[in-house]
């Protein structure tokens, strides 16, 4: 597998000649190369690009300021979340808020571009409503502040009146009129929009962008008064201001290192006929436990060499983790960040210790994180199925297998299903065919099956047993019309084979 380097144009020159030597170099997870890049371009003559610094780009856990440096290496069994905080020195345009938009177009290739992390950054404390801002007059004084409204007062006295009229239910001699204007809203309740609204995350709770300011004033350097004039000098914002996020290549650089085309934009923005104020700020972009990757996390956490597990099971709200032997010492730390990086859609997180070595096909599990409930609802090709992992058997990758089955079965078929576990092959063929006969040996299985049956209202249709396959097979197909049942499904890898002979007796 090799892995292909998108480079942005505005790192390359124009180029008419060039020349590439690379020699593979062999890795764990994928194939590397090392390489130099030579060109000959209309800026000069001959240009030679290392590649090694082009490739480290962008965030990375590798990359920044750590907040907590752990001394002796993560616990095996404790997740400390701080240590995944990164703080990077980063360039930012603080520019009026009504120009942001138009700016971040023209200036959108030398911008951040980071995963999401927006552009553009909100300065805190700078902002003003506008309906507030109508009950000031728009001079304002020689602090910066605005003047308050003569008419004020009279709002002020217009609200106390209102309220004194109205109460909380309405207009108080028309008690009705709250119920006849405004309907009753449902409101969601429930554990599942609790949940989903606990789950949300807010850009606030992964990211956080702060200006760096050295004795309340911005030194010299890092204005733009040398590009554009001593008349665009800020030292103080009045209104609202957004903060352009420059790429990571200009951080702690003065306002002359800027790329050519950003001055040459700002120029042009000055020569118009109205006059607006840029300053170049230094700001510490932080970024949090819940912004990384999942694998990006394991990554870093896991010791150098270990194959990151990248993949698990979802049976409704369980995360079904297979790990290998290698990763079992820290398979703790594994669920707890697989726990944090999915959830509200898991919320429970299990690893299989054994292979399945009973009648029943029940996997013992070992629930590593979140709540210890093994009870779930899944939800396969539109119908639902409640499952008990701990007790009865399901394999969500078959489910393709089960959809293609069932889009062979004819409308007048007469379908049995020999070890039909809790239903999912059963009561999704019992929606299109005649009849089903559903069997399993496990109890729980059969109990489970009766419930989804119940819940998918098809209780007419399938007909479920809890005895061996043969005897199921002997009762079904010994009657006196064979030819009856049309379809027999026998899901069972191991033994499937032996239950052949007892069909041909039958039969035969």
């Amino acid at each position: 597998m090799v892995s292909v380097l998108l480079i942005p144009s505005q790192l390359l020159p124009p180029l008419h000649k060039f020349s590439l030597n690379f020699q593979p170099c062999r890795a764990i997870t994928q194939t590397k190369f090392n390489f130099k890049f030579s060109c000959t371009s209309s800026f000069n003559s001959f240009s030679t690009f290392d590649f090694n610094a082009i490739i480290d780009y962008g965030p990375s856990l590798s990359k920044g300021q750590k907040l907590i440096e752990l001394e002796e290496g993560p616990d095996s069994n404790y997740l400390v979340k701080q240590s995944f905080t990164r703080v990077f020195d980063i360039a930012a345009l603080r520019v009026p808020a009504e120009e942001c938009h138009a700016l971040q177009a023209r200036l959108k290739g030398h911008l951040l571009n980071w995963p999401r992390i927006k552009n553009i950054a909100r300065v805190s404390g700078d902002d003003i409503d506008e309906h507030i801002k109508e009950l000031f007059d728009q001079k304002e004084d020689e602090n910066g502040v605005f003047a308050r409204n003569e008419n004020m007062d009279d709002l002020l006295r217009e609200r106390v009146e209102l309220a004194n009229k109205f109460n909380s239910r309405g207009f108080i001699h028309f008690k009705k009129l709250a119920q006849m204007s405004r309907p009753k809203v449902k409101k969601r309740t429930g554990q599942g929009s609790q949940e989903r609204a606990k789950g949300r995350r807010n850009k606030d709770e992964y990211a956080t962008i702060e200006v760096v300011e050295e004795n309340g004033e911005t030194e010299e350097d890092e204005d733009l008064t040398g590009l554009l004039g001593d008349d665009f000098r800020v030292k103080s914002w009045k209104g609202p201001t957004r903060l352009l996020l420059l790429d990571e290549r200009h951080a702690k650089k003065a306002a002359s290192e800027l790329p050519q085309a950003v001055q040459v934009l700002l120029r042009e923005d000055t020569n118009q006929s109205r006059k607006i104020k840029y300053e170049l700020v230094q700001c510490k972009l932080t970024l949090f436990y819940d912004y990384w990757r999942m694998d990006e996390v394991l990554e870093e956490l896991l010791p150098k060499g270990m194959v990151v597990p990248s993949s698990y099971e979802l049976v409704g709200h369980i995360a079904h983790l297979n790990l290998r032997t290698e990763h079992l010492p820290h398979r703790r730390l594994i669920a707890q960040v697989v726990f944090d990086k999915n959830r509200p859609k898991v919320q429970t997180v299990v690893n299989k210790i054994d292979a399945i070595q009973n009648d029943y096909r029940t996997m013992q599990l070992e629930v590593l994180a979140g709540n210890h409930s093994l009870v779930t609802t899944v939800v396969e090709n539109g119908i639902r199925f409640q499952v008990d992992l701990a007790t009865v058997y399901w394999n969500s990758r078959l489910g393709t297998e089960r959809q293609r089955l069932i889009n062979s079965f004819k409308r007048g078929d007469n379908v049995c299903d020999v070890f039909s576990g809790v239903g999912p092959l059963a009561i999704a063929a019992a929606k299109k065919v005649n009849r089903v006969y559903a069997n399993d040996l496990n109890p729980f299985a059969v109990k489970y099956q009766l419930k989804n049956i119940a819940c998918n209202k098809l209780q007419g249709k399938v007909e479920v047993f809890n005895k061996d396959g043969r005897e199921l097979i002997k009762e079904i197909l010994g009657r006196e019309n064979p030819a009856f049942v049309t379809q027999v499904v026998m899901n069972l890898p191991n033994d499937a084979a032996e239950y052949l002979v007892s069909i041909g007796d039958q039969v035969g």
